[in-house]
């Protein structure tokens, strides 16, 4: 009997996690965008135990003109035809089907949106927004002081041990995505931030809490995501409007303010630990964009 499609994802989605060490949260975009695609399969076809090799392009367009009709955005389309891409190069590598039929298929263009950040004159009363008379508030201080410092990822943020850091050298060491390790430079405020949060639970950087989790809740287990994303809504809500308003826009805040200030782009995205520099682009249109508004605003013939 052949194997089914769904365990044939399955399979495809296994070997995202263990040989390519994908996150928890890609792999859930992914089977969402898949078990989306096999349901339409069965229903397209109208039987469930299909032969994959038989899948042509016009299969697929079908299935994303579908998406279109139910009102999903072109971006979330567009990462839906990313998804079935890498099942179909995936199934020519396992020689479950000889040809990729996907290349064929043209990825619909997305509008580049600038990205949120908070603006240079409001990140004084972000970061004071926390208690200081708290542990909790203390530990949320650090950790907007590290986003703001580093552009760290959430993720990375929450799987911080006290021994990554590097006092001497003013460093930090973050496992990213696919287990890339980098080391992220960090200021003497957020320093200060972690020191005096750490006091509080009567430990310090020395290397003898080598593997205590850096950020943990009442009961000294390490923070979770939900916790840190819940608490930092609460207080990017003092200061920003917008749908999107968790710990990201503090990285988006990290990135615009350096190329605001100069920093030179390949910089920005070691730093920001991305693969490529056309992730890290976008940024540099928001200084052209203070640019243009400032002189509209102060030039006579603006």
């Amino acid at each position: 009997m052949a194997e089914s499609i769904k365990s044939i994802i399955q399979g495809f989605l296994i070997t995202l996690e263990k040989e390519r060490s994908y996150s928890k949260l890609t792999i859930k975009a992914y089977r969402n965008d898949l078990n989306r695609f096999h349901d339409f399969l069965k229903n397209y076809h109208g039987r469930d135990n299909l032969d994959l090799g038989r899948i042509d392009r016009q299969t697929i367009r079908h299935f994303l003109g579908r998406e279109y009709e139910k009102e999903y955005s072109a971006k979330t389309v567009a990462r839906r035809l990313a998804s079935v891409k890498s099942f179909f190069r995936y199934l020519v590598k396992a020689e479950v089907i000889e040809d990729n039929v996907t290349v064929h298929v043209k990825t619909p263009k997305v509008p580049k949106s600038l990205p949120n950040f908070v603006s240079k004159n409001l990140i004084e009363t972000l970061m004071n927004a926390p208690p200081a008379d708290t542990i909790a508030g203390l530990r949320d201080r650090a950790i907007l002081e590290l986003f703001y410092s580093t552009g760290i990822r959430l993720s990375e943020l929450v799987n911080l041990n006290i021994g990554d850091f590097q006092p001497d050298k003013k460093l930090v060491r973050v496992l990213g995505k696919g287990k890339k390790e980098r080391l992220l430079p960090y200021g003497k405020v957020a320093e200060n931030s972690v020191v005096h949060y750490l006091k509080k639970r009567k430990l310090s950087l020395k290397p003898v809490f080598y593997d205590k989790p850096l950020f943990v809740n009442s009961k000294e287990n390490r923070i979770s995501e939900r916790t840190i994303q819940r608490r930092m809504n609460k207080y990017i809500q003092l200061v920003a409007d917008g749908k999107r308003l968790g710990p990201h826009l503090l990285r988006h805040t990290f990135a615009t303010h350096l190329m605001e200030s100069g920093a030179d782009i390949r910089a920005v995205k070691d730093l920001l630990g991305h693969s490529s520099l056309s992730s890290t682009q976008i940024y540099t249109h928001v200084p052209t964009e203070k640019l243009k508004k400032d002189y509209k605003q102060a030039h006579p013939h603006g």
